[in-house]
């Protein structure tokens, strides 16, 4: 590698952000010796299986220059429709998947027509939403949780098994296969295809991408379409994982996919981001909590330390960006 090429993977914001998360695993290698078993990573990528997934939707809506806060909402009411069907009917996971995506993506068309029609600043749209999907949901429901799931969706997947060091049977379980599919489709879709870069340069500048001839609202559409059916498979995966359904089981839980992806460098304005730091955002963030728990730490501190982390890295990011702009004029 040289010097040019050196120099301008300094000025990536990925580059910091992944010499922090290796930073972070060495600590914590050396703070404990839990932290590197397979044990403990597979739990992990188990449990943060969900914020990867949502991070994914979540990053394509930002980079369409949008947001949307009410995907736990979403998230809540696909995995209510997806398992009073199958409790009552029985299915399969092809069945469970398709009504919760196809349930996440009503309302994320309902969001991208709501955003592009009124226009109102998408925020103040998706707190709407969340809000009313919610309040929906709840009335609905009587706040009633969901049990007894059948055999096939309680006892989920376990492709290439195998009998680790500590005893534990380990493979491909449903979360680790949903969230390095949802990473793959993404990638390709943002990277490989002409709808992502469509979707860059709407939320790059939506003026000169309608005089470019682009259909702004179908861009809306597969931007908040995408988020409802990422939502639908987020919501499958964390009932195989609790083996219940609570209504209110994602609340709040916005705000933490919102700080991986924007600690991933993903820009609140639109039209700048990528996968690879937002997978980055999420493993930091995952790392992190799990190695404040292993360390014995209170779980009052894991906000304050997860919250110092964002900060510096937004702050980072704000200083090249300025640095940028500095050099072109």
């Amino acid at each position: 590698m040289n010097k040019r090429t050196l120099s301008q993977w300094v000025t990536h914001h990925e580059f910091w952000l992944g010499l922090l998360v290796l930073l972070l695993a060495l600590g914590l290698s050396v703070g404990t010796g839990e932290f590197l078993t397979v044990g403990n990573l597979t739990d992990v990528a188990t449990s943060y299986a969900i914020l990867g997934i949502l991070a994914c939707g979540l990053f394509v809506v930002l980079i369409a220059g949008g947001i949307d806060i009410s995907f736990p909402a979403m998230t809540a009411i696909a995995q209510y429709v997806m398992a009073s069907w199958i409790i009552a009917h029985g299915g399969n996971f092809i069945i469970a998947f398709a009504l919760a995506m196809l349930c996440g993506m009503v309302l994320g068309l309902i969001n991208g027509f709501l955003v592009y029609n009124l226009r109102v600043p998408a925020i103040i749209i998706t707190i709407a939403t969340l809000n009313l999907f919610y309040g929906l949901l709840v009335w609905f429901t009587g706040g009633k949780w969901l049990y007894g799931f059948p055999l096939w969706f309680m006892n989920g997947i376990n492709w290439f098994s195998f009998t680790a060091g500590d005893g534990n049977n380990y493979g491909i379980t449903l979360p680790l296969l949903c969230l390095c599919l949802v990473f793959i489709v993404t990638g390709v879709l943002m990277n490989f295809t002409r709808l992502g870069r469509q979707i860059y340069a709407m939320g790059s500048n939506h003026d000169a991408a309608s005089r470019l001839g682009m259909n702004l609202l179908k861009l809306h559409f597969y931007a908040y379409g995408y988020m409802g059916l990422l939502a639908g498979v987020a919501a499958v995966v964390q009932a195989q994982i609790t083996q219940s359904v609570a209504p209110n089981s994602l609340f709040g839980f916005e705000l933490t996919v919102l700080a991986a992806v924007v600690l991933g460098g993903t820009s609140m304005t639109g039209g700048s981001g990528s996968l690879t730091g937002t997978l980055l955002g999420v493993m930091l963030l995952a790392f992190l909590q799990n190695g404040l728990t292993l360390l014995g730490v209170s779980s009052y501190w894991h906000t304050v330390f997860s919250g110092m982390i964002i900060l510096i890295s937004i702050s980072s990011t704000a200083w090249n960006e300025k640095r940028k702009l500095a050099k072109e004029l």
